[in-house]
């Protein structure tokens, strides 16, 4: 666990170096913000599963519903690395792959 979390870490700093110092090239600078995006999506979205499921299984005094959440939670995270998987691969494909909504934020604001 504390791996994940210095890993998710050292992930969001290097997006943020590779904004601020590079100015000029635009394929690193769209995927650093589109990491930075999809880095903040998944935090967000994780927050609101385990607020939800914990708080509605703490009520109900209910296993099965804590596990239901902790099912959700697991194809999340799993949906969430398969889409870094894939934008880190068409990254280094010098490719420029936009994920659903966040790819034209990312486009935006990375100008």
């Amino acid at each position: 666990m504390l791996f994940r979390k210095h890993n998710r870490a050292l992930g969001l700093i290097y997006s943020i170096i590779v904004l601020v110092t590079d100015k000029t090239n635009k394929l690193p600078r769209f995927h650093a913000m589109q990491s930075i995006l999809l880095s903040a999506v998944g935090a967000i979205v994780g927050i609101v599963i385990n607020i939800i499921f914990a708080g509605a299984a703490a009520a109900a005094n209910s296993g099965a519903l804590a596990l239901l959440g902790s099912l959700i939670y697991l194809v999340f995270v799993v949906a969430l690395l398969g889409a870094v998987i894939f934008a880190a691969i068409k990254a280094f494909q010098g490719q420029i792959f936009k994920l659903p909504i966040i790819g034209d934020l990312a486009d935006k604001w990375s100008n």
